[in-house]
């Protein structure tokens, strides 16, 4: 055993129960202390070792619950809430007063409780404060209540736990460790277990770890032989071992330990333990020793914390509270000042009959009481009102999410949630989308789509009527084939024609797929096969050769049973050649019943064509070219080969594969070198094209989220094959990028080489294109070099000596970020390790960060959270994390916004998320309408609300300069209480939850109007002191236009306007209108709402100012209403209304110039949408859809039916997602009792690659392409092009699309070009056109699809917006 021994102290010959005295109590804060236990012959003796640090390793005996509980191990409870009923009051106040805000409410109500500087009732403040923290903390339980309950529900589980030799049922909670538990098929491992005994043979156990890495095939488990034969209860009651092992950590595949038993020790691997999270499948039961339990294990130790989070714009008010604050006190100030001067210049004159209050005796001490007076009175500049309605505003829009339809999922009636209410604007602010793969983008249902025979292409087949594509019917295999699948879904008569018809490469090709893999079978009864295979590309593969005939019945360790065409036949298997990473291929050797010798083998085609006979050149080419048209369409393929051999060659090669089996060193090169001697010379028989099944729209929906300017990461816990195929499939990856680098080195210095060369090839790239830059690109570069200690020639070839040389820098963000090229960024678990060390992760960040797509594979859920904490950190953007399994929780807490899929996973992923819906495709409707409309409405919301109190409130400080410096206020102090309450409440909160800049439809249109969200320009600093600066300017026009006239101003009857309560009821009314107007103006879409409370709110202050101002008030409470008869007398008079309709306009006259100014020299994108649509209505002629749908259907049908496919370098797409080792289970006889679980049902197709034209058009804006005129083949579109789509069209706009004006690129230079193509002239529109309208591709194309100019397809029905 290895460990530290500094700092230790050995006692020896210490008791066993002194124990409990001597070892701390908090473990893993203060130090633990081992006993370290040797085992010398027969004879035990203890040297106790007493180390104060932190646990390095791990003692656990079996059936011995005394024993460990000595050493104060975790229990195996778990708790992922907050608060608990003592702590949560104490706890939610600390967490609500660190908003500042409170603090400041807090502050100003202490004030108000002191009776000689307030001017107001203490409950102006008490009650509203209470009410938002009332609100907040009851938000907040609820949230943790449902914690709680999640919590509750799995430690209440039930488990087996072997106690005094019988088996008793326990919760989970109760689960200790050192405790032997027995697991049956389908539950859920309890705790991280040492795999002791299993009903399979040989100790084999079968195991998904879905909810720890995402992967939903099949892993294995092996016990330990010498423990595998403890299969019965009283045989393991005795089992007394001890396990010496790590600590607990949270590496997922790896765990390094010692069983110690019956004076022999024995290793332990990754491959004996069954952690917690995954679930036993294919297993009558098995019996396992609880190592780590409850937050100990590794699925805890990768759970991140609950977060309190929090918006950025509520970050940004915490700081203007503060600067407001500093405002208030210096307006405090001044104003305390001016008393103090007038107090001893002016006030001392009236002392003998207006005397100081009792507690004032000199002017000095009248100035500081005067301060806080002004400081309580001005407190309404931030009123308590601004975050009740915030709170009131995120609950509308959370609701909004909740109700809305199209993000209802029928198929699993599953609707949006918004689990919190706190988040909902900052959805229109994401930069970042960092997404987990299985079960998120893909739904993990491989389908056999196309194949390629001996140079023939078989796959789906579509008929054209009229001007729809509609597929044919499904192929009936049951009619012929009793064995057939009933979920198998094919398309292609002429591929079962050639099998009935008995051609030799169709019936060989199938044999392949029958013969050549891992796949273990079950029959539970005649007829009905259960396949279970390790990865669903291999089930999907041998059940298409289930279906055409060529059925895998069963295997032994030496045979493999099928039925062909309904004839059984047995194949002895000779050798099965195992797949891994580096052979990228798997062969079987089998003997046919007539005694010939035959090698099948499966593989990459990159690494099966080199090892072909060279008479399959022409094969090749035309087996390529079908490779290329199935990349092209995003599928995983395989290329498929065999190869004759005759006894002799068989008989020489099993001699060296046998040495090389049995070898001692290295073995695996051994046998890699056998392997590739035996595959060689083999004969194309053609190849397999499978689709792992894209959730619907979503192609589509990152397309669209592309276009918004925001970036989106894939962070996989799966193979780079699978991810690389997924990265394709969903277009993130295109055959057209400039370049995709792999990083996959497994040094700190080999992964940053491959950094720098990326960055180098990115650069050079950039020069090739733009021309730009090209002297600071160069010397960038060469420092690079240099700092590697490599000539400019040989760095691709040399290792950087960091001995030598520092490490190289990154290049200057600016730099970084003139990178033109589409790039896209590969790296595996092992290489993002190193690139996350500190020294290294700026340089990591700044590369991925100039790629269009970077896609992280082999990760582990804390390596996910770590690479969203590393972007927060240092690009300061809003980011979000999507994903539906376990392992994606420690990353959606760590996000700024959590997205749980409600999946096939669990719901651990939704119960730590912040927004939930079913389906990847929603997370655009969520953002870009959802979260803009919020965003949008929160920033409007804020302005208004700062600008309306800003002008209400520096009347009092304007006033000040009139009074004598007394605090006294200017308008009745019910109007101060009911202004923010009643009077302008519902008008702004009517706005900020309902109002829009566009529709919903122009919002999915134009992804670009996300834009102004992630650069935070509606609300920001500037935007604050401009809104302040307008409300000082109203309150300035309100104070002195009726100061200016009132005071010289007479009643028809001679008597002066010149009074207090005259002024005070003018300066009202009118700020009341003032601010109606205003709001009105900032009022983007009319409801029914708003006209109601804007102008009812106009209604109810004249009801609320006659009424109190009334004699009936006045006669019951003559000490509370002073203003007796004020309204009346003073609207009466025609003065009062020219003043106030004066000062209105003088108020909003220049607020209307600047806007039309803005709009007509500087419109944003919003303006020209909305004048866009303007110009449509008034241009729409009736029946414009009857003529437009019968022309579309006319262009339609005269197209030609053609496979679409991209054109570009052939990558390769090998479909293989297990891992390496089932060949051997196999071969060894040691797993034939596996049972099976019946494959996944199989979904529709999605649609090819649209996307790659929308990246050349979003390319196509810069300065170079748009002075560059269309030539021909820019203005004809090749037959192989691809229709474009943008899931934003709508459908029941098709009748705005011809006459639609287009959006320019730069929104400095916004013009509309309307696209005006005849139903006619459609199919000779050019690309040119189109490309005007690089924020959205709509219109025409939708029209189009099929005909020769490119335009989107119709989208899915559930996403289309004009329904």
């Amino acid at each position: 055993m290895k460990r530290r021994w500094d700092n230790m102290t050995i006692l020896k010959d210490i008791p066993e129960k002194w124990f409990p005295i001597i070892l701390p109590l908090k473990r893993k804060k203060e130090g633990l202390s081992n006993a370290t236990k040797i085992r010398k012959g027969a004879g035990n003796f203890y040297i106790s070792v007493f180390v104060f640090f932190t646990e390095e390793e791990r003692r656990v005996r079996a059936n011995d619950r005394d024993y460990n509980e000595k050493f104060q191990y975790a229990s195996n409870c778990i708790m992922t809430s907050k608060y608990n009923i003592i702590t949560f009051l104490a706890v939610n106040l600390f967490e609500q007063f660190q908003e500042v805000a409170n603090t400041y409410f807090l502050f100003l109500l202490i004030l108000q409780l002191i009776p000689q500087i307030s001017s107001l009732s203490w409950f102006t403040t008490i009650v509203p404060l209470v009410l938002v923290l009332s609100i907040t903390a009851v938000k907040d339980a609820t949230d943790d209540y449902f914690r709680h309950k999640s919590d509750n529900q799995v430690n209440n589980r039930q488990s087996q736990v072997l106690i005094g030799g019988i088996l008793q049922k326990e919760k989970w909670m109760n689960v200790r460790v050192g405790d032997i538990i027995k697991l049956e098929n389908n539950q859920f491992v309890a705790a991280d277990l040492l795999l002791l005994s299993s009903s399979e043979p040989h100790g084999l156990c079968y195991i998904e770890t879905a909810e720890l890495d995402g992967e939903t095939n099949m892993k294995v488990r092996q016990s330990l032989s010498v423990t595998s034969e403890l299969g019965d209860p009283n045989n393991l009651a005795q089992f007394d071992g001890e396990v010496v092992c790590e600590p607990p950590n949270n590496k997922l595949d790896r765990f390094c330990g010692t069983l110690y038993w019956k004076d022999c020790k024995y290793p332990l691997s990754n491959q004996n333990m069954l952690l917690r999270g995954c679930v036993l499948r294919n297993t009558e039961s098995c019996y396992g020793l609880v190592i780590f339990a409850g937050p100990d294990t590794k699925l805890m130790q990768n759970s991140g914390r609950t977060k309190f989070k929090r918006t950025s714009i509520d970050r940004l008010m915490n700081t203007l509270v503060l600067w407001i604050f500093g405002f208030l006190v210096c307006m405090g100030v001044i104003l305390a000042i001016g008393n103090a001067v007038w107090e001893k210049e002016v006030g001392a004159l009236f002392q003998s009959f207006l005397p100081w209050d009792p507690p004032v005796d000199n002017f000095l001490f009248s100035a500081f009481l005067s301060f806080w007076s002004y400081v309580i009175i001005l407190n309404t500049v931030v009123p308590i009102s601004l975050y009740v309605s915030v709170e009131v505003i995120r609950l509308g829009h959370s609701y909004f999410i909740n109700w809305d339809r199209r993000m209802f999922c029928s198929r699993s009636n599953t609707a949006a949630e918004a689990r919190t209410t706190t988040l909902n604007e900052e959805l229109g602010q994401v930069e970042y989308i960092f997404s987990d793969k299985t079960g998120t983008l893909t739904q993990n249902i491989m389908t056999f789509n196309k194949c390629s025979i001996n140079g023939h292409t078989y796959g789906e087949v579509m008929n054209i009527l009229g001007a729809q594509q509609k597929r044919v019917q499904a192929l009936d295999f049951s009619a012929w084939n009793p064995l057939a699948a009933r979920d198998f879904c094919f398309y292609d008569q002429s591929l079962l024609d050639a099998v009935m018809e008995g051609e030799p490469a169709v019936h060989e090709f199938f044999r392949v797929l029958s013969l050549c893999h891992t796949v273990m079978s079950e029959e539970k009864s005649e007829g009905e096969l259960l396949y279970k295979a390790q990865s669903p590309d291999e089930g999907a593969l041998v059940t298409a050769a289930r279906n055409f005939g060529f059925v895998f019945r069963s295997r032994t360790p030496g045979t493999v049973t099928t039925q062909e065409l309904g004839k059984a036949v047995t194949y002895t298997l000779l050798a099965i050649l195992d797949f891994n990473n580096i052979r990228k291929r798997m062969s079987v050797i089998v003997r046919n019943p007539e005694g010939r010798i035959r090698l099948y083998c499966k593989g990459a085609d990159t690494v099966l064509f080199e090892r072909l006979h060279s008479c399959n050149h022409e094969l090749m080419n035309v087996t390529s070219d079908h490779l290329n048209e199935y990349a092209g369409d995003g599928l995983r393929t395989l290329a498929v080969a065999y190869r004759d051999l005759s006894e002799e060659q068989w008989e020489e090669w099993s001699e060296h594969f046998r040495g090389a089996d049995k070898a001692t060193d290295c073995r695996d090169d051994r046998l890699a070198a056998a392997y590739e001697e035996i595959e060689q010379d083999m004969m194309l028989l053609g190849a397999t094209a499978i689709e792992d099944k894209l959730q619907e729209g979503v192609p589509e929906t990152i397309a669209i989220l592309s276009l918004a300017n925001i970036k989106i990461w894939v962070l996989t816990g799966d193979k780079q094959e699978t991810a690389v195929n997924i990265g394709y499939s969903c277009k993130m990856l295109t055959d057209d990028m400039t370049e995709i680098f792999i990083v996959n080195g497994h040094t700190v210095q080999s992964v940053r080489e491959e950094l720098r060369k990326a960055r180098e090839r990115m650069l050079e790239s950039t020069r090739t294109r733009d021309g730009g830059k090209e002297a600071e690109a160069q010397g960038w570069g060469g420092a690079c070099a240099f700092g590697n200690g490599c000539g400019g020639g040989g760095a691709a070839n040399c290792m950087p000596d960091e001995s030598k040389c520092p490490p190289p820098q990154a290049p200057p963000p600016s730099l970084l970020e003139s990178i033109s090229g589409e790039f896209a960024l590969i790296i595996s678990g092992h290489s993002l390790a190193h690139a996350l060390e500190a020294d290294m992760e700026r340089e990591f960040l700044e590369t991925a960060c100039a790629c269009r797509a970077v896609i992280c594979c082999r990760v582990t859920p804390l390596q996910k959270a770590l690479v969203v904490e590393l972007v927060k950190r240092h690009k300061k953007a809003v980011t979000l994390a999507i994903g539906d399994g376990a392992n994606d929780v420690s990353m959606i807490k760590t996000a700024h916004i959590g997205v749980g899929i409600s999946g096939q996973e669990g719901i651990q992923a939704v119960l730590a998320s912040d927004y939930s819906f079913s389906q990847f495709r929603f997370l655009q409707r969520l953002l870009l309408v959802h979260g803009r409309w919020s965003y949008l409405r929160m920033c409007r919301f804020l302005c208004y609300f700062f600008y309306k109190n800003f002008a209400f409130t520096m009347v009092h400080f304007w006033f000040g300069f009139f009074c004598g410096f007394s605090a006294q206020t200017v308008y009745d102090q019910y109007f101060i209480t009911l202004y923010n309450i009643v009077y302008t409440s519902l008008p702004v909160l009517a706005m900020g939850i309902f109002d829009q800049d566009v529709p919903e439809q122009r919002s999915l249109e134009y992804p670009k109007l996300y834009e102004p969200g992630q650069l935070n320009l509606l609300f920001n600093k500037r935007e604050f002191f401009i809104c302040i600066a307008q409300g000082i300017y109203t309150s300035v026009v309100l104070f002195f236009i009726p100061y200016g006239v009132l005071s010289h101003a007479t009643q028809s009857n001679g008597v002066p306007l010149a009074d207090y309560q005259t002024f005070a009821v003018t300066t009202a009314t009118a700020l009341v209108i003032v601010v109606s107007v205003q709001i009105a103006l900032d009022t983007g879409y009319w409801t029914a709402i708003n006209h109601f409370f804007i102008w009812g709110s106009l209604g109810t202050y004249f009801t609320i100012l006659f009424a109190m101002h009334s004699s009936i008030l006045f006669n019951i409470f003559p000490k509370q209403f002073h203003f007796l008869g004020s309204a009346h007398n003073t609207l009466g008079q025609p003065v009062v209304w020219l003043t106030i309709a004066l000062a209105t306009v003088i108020c909003i006259a220049p607020v209307l110039a600047f806007r039309f100014l803005k709009l007509d020299l500087k419109p944003q994108l919003s303006d020209t949408v909305r004048h866009t649509q303007l110009v449509l209505q008034k241009k729409r002629k009736p029946g414009g859809r009857a003529g437009r749908g019968v022309g579309g259907a006319g262009v339609a049908s005269g197209s030609t039916l053609g496979r679409l496919g991209r054109g570009g370098s052939r990558r390769s797409g090998y479909a293989f997602a297990h891992q390496e080792g089932f060949g051997e289970l196999i071969t060894s006889g040691k797993n034939m009792r596996l049972s099976s679980l019946a494959l996944a049902t199989f979904a529709s197709r999605h649609s090819s690659s649209w996307i790659d034209t929308l990246r050349r058009k979003k390319h196509a804006n810069s300065p170079g392409a748009q002075n560059t005129p269309p030539t021909g083949e820019n203005s004809t579109t090749s037959p192989q092009a691809p229709p474009l789509s943008t899931s934003s069209s709508a459908a029941g706009e098709a009748e705005q699309q011809s006459n639609e004006p287009v959006l320019a690129h730069s929104p400095d230079e916004i013009a509309l070009s309307a696209i005006r193509c005849t139903v006619r002239e459609v199919g000779e529109c050019s690309t040119a056109t189109v490309q005007e309208a690089p924020f959205v591709w709509k219109g025409t194309g939708a029209r189009i699809s099929g005909a020769s100019s490119p335009g989107p397809p119709p989208i899915a029905e559930e996403t289309s917006i004009g329904e």
